[in-house]
């Protein structure tokens, strides 16, 4: 289903971040077509639905779809989004309401399951009946798909491996004592506190008292720096143990990782090797890898998941025929 080649005509997707929405025309979906980004309206939802109108209005074609992949949560209780960055559409019933405006059937998912979604499908994780993508770079998130679809069909929290109070207190060779770090999510000792980027440099600074960026810490630790090799021994045996679990929980075969930190490919390596060493599955191949799908992914996701929609629905029109 996620192969589809688009018969359903051109779908309208959008990648919305804090800053700037990102839209693309789809005639399938590896034939994805980009437009002019636009800025986010955060305060003003009238606003926000003309700017996707705009983007809709403009298409070659009337479209069959309109496909959200965007920074936030779909509540599966209530359908209301979470999306902290962007108050105009945190708590709203998003599918909804921009169905009724936009008079178009509407497909909304969480950035991450969409990043997860194009690795399963295009990247990385292709022939892998169970992928899990997971994003290290400002956050810890993530998106687990299972035979090409995802596991969070409406919403929900699956693939949030980030959160909960699941840090090790003490981590390394040889083991130091880690702080509990808060989060933003209210939580204490969650993986995207002291796992992210940011939460690098908070290690890095524990052990040292030296700030750093993350990008300046890797540096050192790929010159051979001492100090630098404490704090990402540190960082991936923090990483590693919930990884290790994530893989025995879901049964993944691949995790592709997407984010600033998989550039590093020396630390993707590691945690390669470090999370293989503690997986009851003892795996002949890379586990942890760096992510394929570069360009838009958040865009792609959209796509696939707008395309599976209409198959769906082609389904259901011709069941009841």
């Amino acid at each position: 289903m996620a192969g589809s080649s688009g018969a359903g005509g051109v779908i309208v997707c959008f990648d919305i971040g804090g800053t700037t929405i990102k839209g693309a025309y789809a005639h399938g979906p590896q034939e994805v077509v980009p437009v002019p980004r636009v800025p986010t309206p955060i305060d003003d939802f009238d606003e926000f639905v003309r700017q996707l109108a705009g983007v809709i209005e403009a298409a070659p074609q009337k479209p069959s779809c309109v496909a959200l992949s965007i920074a936030g949560i779909v509540d599966p209780d209530t359908n209301a989004m979470i999306v902290a960055n962007i108050p105009c559409i945190h708590g709203r019933n998003l599918v909804a309401d921009l169905e009724r405006f936009l008079k178009l059937p509407v497909v909304v998912a969480n950035d991450a399951d969409c990043f997860a979604l194009t690795e399963a499908t295009y990247g990385a994780g292709k022939g892998h009946d169970i992928v899990f993508g997971a994003i290290l770079g400002s956050g810890v998130g993530g998106g687990l798909v299972v035979r090409g679809e995802l596991i969070n069909q409406n919403g929900g929290y699956a693939g949030e491996w980030g959160h909960g109070p699941i840090s090790a207190l003490q981590a390394g060779v040889p083991a130091r004592s880690v702080p509990q770090f808060a989060c933003g999510c209210g939580q204490t000792g969650c993986l995207d506190a002291i796992c992210s980027a940011r939460g690098l440099e908070r290690i890095h600074h524990h052990l040292h008292s030296r700030n750093l960026t993350s990008l300046e810490i890797i540096d050192c630790w790929e010159q051979g720096n001492e100090q630098a090799e404490k704090t990402i021994s540190v960082y991936v045996d923090l990483l590693t143990g919930p990884l290790a679990v994530l893989v025995n929980l879901t049964g993944a075969s691949l995790i592709p990782v997407g984010g600033g930190l998989s550039n590093a490919s020396g630390l993707i390596k590691r945690l390669d090797e470090q999370t293989r060493a503690r997986t009851l599955r003892k795996f002949r191949w890379p586990l942890v890898v760096p992510a394929q799908a570069r360009v838009e992914p958040g865009l792609i996701g959209a796509a696939i998941l707008g395309f599976q929609r209409l198959e769906q629905t082609l389904e259901m029109q011709k069941a009841e025929a």
